[in-house]
């Protein structure tokens, strides 16, 4: 065979591979409304930049039927590219080579490129499409599964890993991305479920839809599993691209920071007007956040999720900060086990990768109820408390309004390791509400009094002007500041710059052990 022909060769083989499972399953694919393998890694990096790793690797098994099924590059793509001008991995499942069904070498490959990852120090993405273990493979597929699972905890803390999910992933296909930072989910396609709908029915007796049991919705606001929700897939690949923009290349780097004239916006008067004066009225944090970071724009995780917390990514003076902040019009902002476990994720995820912590609080305390107790809250909640304490990042704190009991101790408060707490003048530090504390404190007094209401009130009162203030913490020095809010942007800038150079450390460990 002639030099010509060999190339020629090359290249039909080539065409080949990249037709997948064929046209007829191209098809499918497309009336299903989704995009095919290669289609979404060629929609997702930048154009002309990506590079396919191993697409002549096909499996070797010849049980049950395999021999007749062997494709060149197997049932996943992958490879490395640009996105923004950034080097970055992934892998695409092919829906159309046997379901995307895992088989050892399609392990192999996600473990291979995943190593890559990390020894050049680059995030990785997965996009996963797939109906499972390869049954035919039995072990083997396991194997492969295992290989992946060992990569995404090795990786984890070092480089970020995102996961896409843009059809099923059922059973163990679904711990690698639960082992991933963040999961962003396709409505409609996207599905994520240990067993599904025809196992629950037969174990349960539970009759449910594979979009209800695993669709992104339910994920998105029921399980917390999933961190974003998209309408499409082209919508998704947008939304992971505005995250990367946020985040560091690795765990040595810090974020990307980009050049920002704040001159001009250092003070906002209208952040003198959103707390109410009524202690137990409602508003929204999203727009004293917005008020304080750059363009207004505001990067929120897991939006449908606890949304008595907020948690998101945003850039003040250019610097990407983390944002952890109660939400008044949600639980009151009082902190519950989904709160607890959505805030220590997110605060660990920025320590991972040398993101500062800016934290908003008012929060009334932990959720009363059965419920929370028996669900362990005290273990959830203790979560936070460890996350804070073990993070080494600029952590600034400001008390908004409410911070009661252990509730003020967990929000990123000065005993927690703290750099630079402030608080606004309407900030009400204390062991527990004005009302509560009475009750307790003043309950003999109240009672024998002649008018017991009349009493109540004035007490209530009396313990707010001496307790429910920021003035004794900032007299004890657990603030550092009472500021006029009209300046917390401004006082931001000022405290970032001052901790850029930071250095903390914990003391040498194996790792710790987090109360899961």
């Amino acid at each position: 065979m002639s030099n010509e022909d060999k190339l020629q060769s090359l290249i039909d083989r080539r065409k080949k591979a990249e037709l997948g499972g064929g046209e007829k399953r191209i098809e499918s694919q497309h009336k299903k409304g989704k995009l095919t393998a290669r289609e979404r890694l060629l929609e997702f990096f930048d154009e002309n930049s990506f590079s396919e790793i191993d697409p002549f690797i096909n499996h070797r098994s010849r049980d049950l039927g395999l021999e007749k099924n062997i494709i060149d590059g197997d049932s996943v793509i992958t490879g490395y590219g640009k996105v923004d001008g950034r080097k970055v991995f992934a892998y695409s499942q092919d829906f159309t080579v046997l379901g995307g069904s895992l088989s050892l070498v399609a392990g192999q490959k996600i473990a291979k490129i995943m190593d890559l990852a990390l020894k050049t120090g680059c995030p990785i993405v997965g996009i996963n499409d797939s109906g499972g273990a390869r049954i035919q493979e039995g072990i083997d597929s396991l194997a492969g599964y295992g290989e992946i699972f060992e990569k995404n905890t090795l990786s984890s803390g070092v480089i970020p890993q995102i996961s896409i999910i843009s059809g099923p992933a059922a059973g163990g296909a679904t711990y690698s991305p639960a082992l991933t930072d963040f999961i962003f989910m396709v409505d409609g396609i996207g599905q994520m479920y240990i067993t599904g709908p025809d196992v629950v029915k037969s174990v349960t007796g539970e009759e449910i839809s594979h979009e209800d049991l695993g669709g992104a919705v339910t994920h998105a606001s029921k399980s917390g599993v999933s961190h974003f929700i998209s309408s499409n897939e082209k919508d998704c690949f947008e939304q992971v691209k505005t995250l990367l923009s946020f985040l560091p290349s690795n765990n040595s780097e810090k974020p990307p920071s980009i050049d920002y004239d704040y001159k001009n916006n250092e003070i906002n008067e209208q952040l003198n007007n959103i707390i109410p004066d009524e202690a137990n009225k409602p508003y929204d944090v999203l727009e004293i956040i917005e008020k304080i970071v750059d363009d207004n724009f505001f990067f929120e995780i897991q939006e449908l999720f606890a949304q008595n917390i907020i948690v998101g990514l945003a850039r003040v003076s250019g610097t990407v900060v983390g944002i952890v902040a109660n939400q008044a019009n949600k639980l009151a902002g009082m902190l519950d086990i989904d709160a607890s476990a959505k805030a220590s994720r997110f605060v660990r995820f920025c320590d991972s990768f040398n993101i500062p912590i800016i934290t908003l609080v008012d929060v009334p305390g932990f959720m009363p109820g059965t419920h929370q107790e028996y669900n362990g809250i005290i273990r959830h909640g203790a979560k936070l408390l460890y996350a804070y304490v073990e993070a080494t990042v600029p952590k600034i704190s400001i008390i908004l309004r409410k911070a009661y009991g252990g509730a003020y101790i967990v929000m990123g408060s000065k005993h927690l390791r703290g750099d630079i707490n402030y608080a606004w003048p309407s900030a009400e530090i204390a062991v527990m509400g004005p009302e509560g504390a009475v009750n307790i404190i003043s309950r003999k007094e109240i009672a024998n009094s002649e008018n017991p209401e009349a009493q109540k009130e004035e007490l209530v009162e009396n313990y707010k002007n001496q307790f429910a203030n920021p003035y004794i913490a900032a007299n004890r020095g657990y603030i550092e500041d009472v500021i006029n809010p009209s300046e917390t942007r401004k006082k931001i800038i000022s405290s970032l710059e001052m901790l850029e150079n930071k250095v903390d450390s914990i003391p040498p460990k194996k790792h710790g052990n987090i109360p899961l």
